[in-house]
């Protein structure tokens, strides 16, 4: 056994064994090495404290022994060692599925092999196969200094059970900026497939790191530790490292069992660590608990103990899954690729998801019309029936930005096409919308249908005559089966094939000049397993190991593994092609409109938020799926994809009236807010209901409507500084322990809190309020909360909004259209603290025009208010602010009734309520005019 003794990242040297140590303290005792708080060595992993070190000592050099004449057997581990291994701490040795772990296969990989009772409720629990303390690892041959940090070469001695072991790796550090860290491990000898994704490169070194790094040389492990607190982030030395070419293993223990991110999956916000395995392999599969779902983003994000955070990505595209167990510890599997790990510092959680943006790319701005009311179904039937309800919305007054098809407006589901029967009048419809400020969004599949005689179909003859489909390994098209029947599948890795795409988009909106595309089914998903042909024989399809995936197999209602892409094979590839799809669909609608490009996608990875957004995908109408709602939608938050929601009231099944309206109020705070159904359900648009729901629908939908100018700054802070729109509790109030697990409410910025019904049946919801003031939205009156539970009355027509204490929200007069609103007065809303303070802006342009901010075409204001005087200052200004007026200003929590009211010195009238509400209506001031208001 080895103890781990600190290497500074300053000076780094190899650790040194336990006799060299002792020879080197007697020669240096005067040299102090500083340890860690509350850490005087970095011990074992498996007591955490080193105590039980003297008691195993013995049984691991007899192991020692025993494999240096057996010539690299591991052999059992004896059971002094495994009974010791608290069972919070036992990694799992043989984490195969459909496999019944005996102790002859344990012990045949040389590890421990305790029974535990069964887990309630049949899923997996404690391992009963683990590592023991000494199962062979890589050991940190050599480390030495570079311009940008460290690298190093690991060496293992003994081969690990999965076949093509590679025995040498190389160890790069970057210490990219002060609060952001890179490792990355690979094959020494050998390139390696490595995700395509443009990362930032470091030219210098941090100066003054918030981290410091720790190495343990045999066996090799890493320990990351925040320099002010003394907390460790990441202990690598608690499991062994495992890389082999189609296994890669890395285990860490973590601080805090407050652990968020790794999705997509369905689950609360807080994930679970009680022996919980989370898979990330692109599936096509309603949101079902413990599934693996559409997209991948192996990244997590955790709170530590006092509130401080930091996050840790994996920049890895291949099939893999994400171990949690309650020591705390966690550990990646992937099957693929390199660990090339990006640790972010914080040290606060909106630090830590801005410093992760810096490395993925910050989102996209989108167009204005797209924070509007969506409405869909697949179903209409018909382009009149669409029509109709567009109309329908019109006559009822309800505010509706965008209407969609689903795949019904096609002819035979094909891709560019419409039913010229049933869809004849699709163009002039498309023609009205735009007449009324609306937009137009249509769906788009990726399987090409490939049955259409030879000369009937551009999509597929082109795409076949270019070579632009994904190919089975005998270089011919994969054929696969979708909606239109047996379809080929675009390769979006190839260039060629996104001009292809362009042109199709082209020659379609020259038809129906679409706004806006809605991608689906980019997992890719297949109704087949594989192809017509099924999959090849081989490791890519059948690989060693294969993670947790739905389907027990990677071609599971996708195209082969073994499948070949003009990057690579779809092995490497597939988590990435809703990205692939969603960047090519971007960069056609920037070159046919010359606009903002609005996309939806239901798959996504790392950096998707600069190309699309996305929904929550094909959800039920129930209760608890309108709860899941939250957690999804946050996640994605983190995930830096800022404009996603889920389909309002459910798609598949029936919505009833009640659960609707409970819907609709919370999806009116989506960021991206989409009523959607399915075929032969009944109707659930908001006109379809009673005149109560439906006014209640209008009501908040007009909610929505009047806080676009507020929403819209959001997503500008999004697109600059990658701040989240949507965001939890926690992210504003890490140091209060109560909101860590709260996923039922949550804020849009740092100001305003929703606290929707989740529940049937009820006229009253709990919510949590941080300490502090909160002043309720509609009518400012205020609570003073310790940080508290709180009863909120909540009839079926009322969603609970309240402001934060020292926020200023712009909003405006709400219209039809998001179009139409812009043409009315702003009303600010100025929610002062106890210190009669606060502070708000406003980012305002043309609302589709690309680059504004980067070329300077916006207006950006700064509103604070302090000591009774409320000023706007005007930042930056163009044009776009000359046509727009601030009407109104409304200021919660004056305590004292004012004698009088000065706007830029002259007197104004103003009202002012019990409830400590001052109201100053008619100010006329132009947005981009700079004034001061006073209250005396």
């Amino acid at each position: 056994m080895k103890l781990y003794q600190k290497l500074r990242t300053a000076v780094p040297r190899l650790v040194l064994s336990q006799e060299d140590e002792e020879e080197e303290e007697e020669e240096e005792e005067d040299v102090d090495t500083p340890t860690p708080a509350g850490h005087s060595r970095l011990a074992p992993w498996w007591v955490g404290s080193g105590l039980l070190l003297s008691a195993v000592l013995l049984s691991a050099v007899t192991v020692w022994v025993l494999r240096q004449v057996s010539g690299g057997w591991h052999g059992p581990a004896p059971p002094s060692q495994c009974h010791q291994v608290p069972e919070s701490h036992r990694f799992d040795c043989y984490p195969e599925r459909r496999v019944v772990v005996t102790r002859e296969l344990c012990e045949g990989r040389g590890c421990c092999f305790v029974e535990t009772p069964p887990a309630v409720g049949g899923t997996r629990g404690v391992p009963w196969c683990f590592y023991p303390p000494d199962f062979p690892s890589y050991a940190l041959q050599s480390l030495n200094q570079t311009a940008l940090g460290m690298a190093g070469l690991l060496v293992r001695r003994e081969k690990a059970y999965y076949p093509r072991d590679i025995g040498v790796l190389r160890l790069d550090v970057e210490l990219e900026t002060d609060t952001r860290l890179h490792v990355k491990i690979t094959d020494a000898a050998n390139p390696r497939y490595e995700v395509p994704l443009d990362v930032p490169r470091a030219k210098k070194r941090a100066e003054n790191p918030i981290y410091s790094l720790d190495f343990s040389k045999d066996p090799f492990g890493l320990v990351l530790q925040r320099r002010d607190t003394g907390m460790v982030l990441l202990n690598t030395t608690v499991a062994p490292l495992i890389f082999a070419d189609q296994f890669l293993q890395i285990s860490t223990a973590l601080p805090s069992r407050f652990l968020y991110g790794l999705g997509e999956h369905r689950s609360t916000l807080l994930h679970s660590l009680d022996w919980s395995t989370l898979t990330l392999w692109a599936r096509d599969v309603s949101p079902t608990e413990s599934f693996n779902l559409y997209g991948a983003h192996p990244f997590y994000l955790l709170l530590e103990e006092g509130g401080d955070a930091h996050g840790v990505f994996l920049l890895n595209s291949n099939a893999m899954e994400v171990a949690l167990q309650p020591a705390p510890a966690l550990t990646w599997r992937t099957i693929g690729g390199v660990l090339d790990f990006y640790i972010f510092l914080g040290p606060d959680p909106n630090a830590v998801i801005q410093q992760y943006q810096e490395v993925i790319g910050f989102p996209a701005m989108p167009p204005l019309w797209a924070l509007g009311f969506h409405l869909c179904r697949w179903g209409y039937g018909s382009s009149n029936e669409t029509w109709q309800t567009v109309r329908a919305m019109r006559n009822f007054q309800i505010p509706q930005d965008a209407q969609w098809n689903d795949i019904d407006y096609m002819d035979g589901y094909r891709d560019f096409t419409f039913d010229a029967q049933k869809f004849a009048s699709l163009p002039l419809l498309v023609e009205d919308l735009h007449k009324h400020g609306q937009h137009y969004v249509m769906i788009l599949d990726p399987g090409i249908s490939s049955t259409s005689p030879r000369g009937s179909y551009w999509p597929f003859d082109e795409g076949l005559r270019r070579g632009l489909f994904i190919n089975t390994t005998q270089g011919q098209p994969l054929i696969g089966q979708v909606w239109p029947g047996y379809t080929a599948f675009a390769d979006f890795s190839n260039m060629d094939t996104r001009r292809w795409w362009l042109e199709n988009l082209q020659r379609f909106h020259a038809h129906v000049p679409f706004d806006g595309v809605w991608i689906d089914m980019n997992e890719p998903s297949n109704f087949m397993d594989g192809s017509e042909e099924g999959c090849p024989p081989g490791e890519l399809d059948s690989p060693p190991y294969t993670p947790a995936v739905l389907g027990d197999s990677l071609s599971a209602k996708t195209v082969c593994a073994s499948a070949k892409q003009s990057a690579s094979v779809h092995y490497n590839l597939h988590n990435l092609y809703g990205l692939m799809e969603a960047e090519a669909t971007a960069s056609a609608l920037i070159q046919i409109q010359g606009k903002r490009p609005f996309v939806i996608s239901r798959s996504t990875f790392p950096s998707q938020g600069r190309y699309s957004g996305h929904w929550l995908g094909d959800n039920r109408s129930q209760w608890k799926d309108m709860y899941y709602s939250i957690p999804g939608m946050l996640s994605f938050s983190l995930f830096g994809i800022p404009l996603v929601g889920a389909d309002i009231c459910g798609f598949s099944g029936s919505t009833s009236e009640e659960l609707c309206t409970r819907w609709m109020q919370l999806g009116a705070f989506y960021p991206f807010s989409r009523n959607h159904n399915s075929q032969n359900e009944k109707a659930q648009d908001p006109t379809a209901f009673s005149p109560a729901a439906r006014t209640a629908m209008k009501d908040v939908l007009l909610t929505r409507y009047s806080l676009l100018p507020f929403l819209y700054t959001l997503f500008h802070r999004a697109h600059v500084h990658g701040d989240t729109v949507a965001r939890p509790l926690f992210f504003e109030f890490p140091r209060d322990t109560a909101t860590y697990g709260l996923d039922r409410q949550f804020l849009w910025g740092r100001s305003l809190l929703v606290t929707p019904v989740l529940e049937p049946g009820v006229d009253s919801v709990m919510g949590y309020f941080p300490r502090g003031v909160w002043y309720d939205f509609y009518t400012g009156s205020s609570v003073n909360s310790s940080g508290e539970m709180l009863k909120l009355s909540a009839p079926l027509e009322h969603l609970n909004l309240h402001l934060r204490e020292g926020s200023i929200l712009p909003t405006q007069k709400p219209g039809p259209t998001s179009k139409a609103s812009r043409g009315n007065p702003l009303r600010l809303i100025v929610a002062l603290s106890p210190g009669a303070t606060a502070w708000g802006d406003l980012f305002w342009d043309d609302g589709e025009s690309l680059d504004t901010f980067e070329r300077g075409s916006y207006s950006y204001l700064v509103f604070n208010a302090t000591e009774n005087v409320f000023t706007s200052r005007v930042l930056h200004t163009s044009t776009e602010a000359a046509s727009t007026t601030i009407g109104t200003l409304s200021i919660y929590g004056v305590r004292e009734p004012p004698h009088k009211v000065l706007l830029n010195g002259q007197e104004k009238p103003f009202s002012y309520l019990d409830n400590q509400v001052l109201t100053v209506s008619r100010l006329g001031m132009g947005l981009g005019q700079a004034f001061s208001l006073q209250w005396l």
